[in-house]
């Protein structure tokens, strides 16, 4: 007869969320762990099986590769420096002076920053390229030649306007917290404007800064669509491991493995220093006494609208020009003159598998990631030890890691019985939840830590769990303490969690309809997205197909974001 309390031989308690812990450790041990090994492991391993650093001294003994090094750093770089200056000066603006329409503002950020890169560069290239609609009128009306926007400038000015709304997220929601207890304080010292602002604001606000600009620079890093179609030249990392595996020309999977390997350091190490230095300048803020936005009249009051609502409005190019696109009319790849629906319904006739794809993966995938992600949450923050640690930092590596590098990853991994998903819906659902999980856990988390663990002990004393009928019907042999634990979770503790759970899995959704880096190796046929199809019909040059394609994400993203503030009551989603 097993005793009601379950130990291991070596005394371990064994109860229900320690049967959790292990199972996510499995599932990405299994998921994450060793598809990344493999990659190592090839990196390092000749044909004949034999160790070998001689993939590392082609890459190190070449200026070819070493300039698409520093490029990707150049880029990322100078991306995340410009994002973080205009995200933080139009979040300090919304959220300290009141700003007509904020609203809809916010929801035109979210817009801007959910639509994948590469449909940022390929409308700037209608709009600024050699033949684009701004560059020629420019050059009729006044006879100047716009700079070229190939290359470094255009990747640039892709990035930068399509990722400072997660430095603005970031960036508001420190603001939110942020007490005027203490802005008030420094005035009375006569620390007051532009002073006030570096002094004070910028100091608290750094953390949140750091981890936007992380997420910039790793996404900007990560992306291969851009510098294929706007680069002309300028070769990145992600490029030539792209080209590497998939090369049609003889490519060498020992060298891309070598590239994604240098990648994974790379990343690891600028994740590993921005969570030293944000510990390091870490500290928590209680808003009893919130900034709230003041009205400002005359010239402060017009610079500031002028500002936001011109940065908004760039940021909202490329979707403008995407949706009048998408109504033009078509001969073939050619647009010719007047309007037409018949790009949508190419779009619906041909590629009703890839729209219906995108929605049915996402939704799978987002109904894993809640679940999953919520039970990592809570035992991360209530039950913390040695293996929830482990789990919490194992869950941020999909959040570092270049999408390009999970999709190897995961072909390597899984590409041999009895762990054959290669070609399979299952493989692109998994690179769905390991890539976008980070999202909901954290957004979980954070709500969660707000949660005094007091409230669910008081739950127990009143009766929040059903315990004669759990130990009589669901688990007679299991440890009661467990038991209560568990159905307060579900009852008490889940619950309250919801609005972040909520707020998470509705940025993992709109973030997976728009990923391309990973699936873009690992679909087939048969599990192409709206994203893979979009990118195949603009390097195919049949632009008014690929824009009816993103006006539907577009507008998928505008109902969803619309139904998350009716439902939460909310009118900002925070990261």
């Amino acid at each position: 007869m097993m005793s009601s309390k379950l130990k291991s031989q070596k005394g371990i308690h064994v109860d229900i969320w320690f049967v959790t812990t292990v199972f996510c450790m499995l599932f990405f041990i299994l998921g994450l762990v060793y598809p990344i090994l493999k990659i190592f492991r090839l990196s390092v391993i000749n044909g004949e099986g034999e160790f070998t650093l001689a993939y590392f001294a082609k890459f190190f003994g070449k200026p070819y590769y070493l300039k698409a090094l520093f490029n990707s750093l150049k880029v990322s770089v100078c991306a995340t420096l410009c994002a973080v200056v205009l995200g933080t000066i139009i979040a300090y603006i919304m959220r300290t002076m009141k700003i007509a329409g904020k609203g809809v503002l916010d929801i035109i950020i979210i817009i801007t920053m959910l639509s994948p890169p590469f449909i940022g560069a390929y409308s700037w290239i209608l709009l600024l390229g050699r033949s684009g609609s701004i560059t020629t009128l420019i050059k009729n009306l006044t006879g100047i030649t716009l700079p070229s926007i190939y290359g470094f400038p255009g990747m640039l000015l892709v990035f930068t306007m399509q990722l400072y709304p997660l430095i603005y997220l970031y960036v508001s929601g420190a603001l939110k917290n942020m007490d005027n207890s203490l802005l008030e304080a420094a005035e009375n010292f006569g620390c007051t404007g532009i002073k006030r602002v570096f002094r004070v604001v910028l100091p608290l606000i750094a953390p949140m800064m750091l981890s936007g600009g992380l997420l910039v620079f790793m996404r900007s890093m990560a992306d291969f669509g851009t510098p294929q179609l706007i680069g002309e030249g300028y070769r990145t990392m992600p490029y030539l491991i792209y080209n590497e595996f998939i090369s049609e020309m003889g490519g060498d999977d020992g060298f891309a493995a070598t590239l994604s390997v240098l990648m994974v350091i790379l990343t690891t190490v600028l994740f590993l220093i921005q969570k030293w230095i944000s510990k390091k300048m870490s500290f928590s803020m209680s808003a009893t006494n919130p900034v709230q936005p003041k009205k400002y009249h005359g010239w402060k009051n017009v610079l500031a609208h002028i500002f936001v609502y011109l940065v908004v409005l760039i940021g909202l190019m490329p979707q403008l020009t995407v949706t009048y696109t998408s109504f033009k009319k078509t001969s073939g790849r050619i647009f010719v003159d007047g309007f037409s629906l018949d790009s949508y319904r190419v779009a619906f006739s041909k590629m009703g598998g890839c729209i219906r794809n995108t929605f049915v993966f996402s939704i799978l995938a987002v109904a894993i990631i809640v679940i999953i992600g919520t039970l990592i949450a809570y035992i991360t923050i209530r039950r913390p030890n040695l293996a929830t640690n482990l789990l919490d930092i194992l869950t941020m590596m999909p959040y570092i890691i270049p999408g390009s590098v999970m999709g190897i990853a995961l072909l390597l991994g899984f590409n041999k019985r009895p762990l054959m998903l290669v070609g399979t819906v299952t493989i692109i659902i998994l690179a769905y939840v390991l890539r976008r999980m980070p999202y909901t856990i954290r957004s979980s988390a954070a709500i969660l830590s707000g949660i005094h663990p007091s409230i669910e002990e008081a739950a127990i004393s009143l009766g929040a769990s059903n315990l004669k009928t759990l130990m009589k019907v669901i688990a007679p042999e299991s440890t009661p303490g467990a038991i209560i634990g568990a159905v307060t979770f579900i009852k008490v503790t889940a619950p309250m969690m919801a609005p972040g759970v909520l707020s998470g899995a509705i940025l993992s959704w709109m973030t997976i309809i728009s990923e391309l880096s990973a699936s873009v190796l690992l679909y087939v046929n048969k599990t192409q997205t709206m994203t893979i199809a979009i990118y195949t019909e603009v390097v195919r040059a049949n632009y008014g197909t690929a824009a009816a394609l993103s006006v539907m994400l577009t507008l998928t993203t505008v109902i969803v974001l619309l139904v998350f503030f009716k439902i939460s009551g909310s009118r900002e989603i925070s990261l």
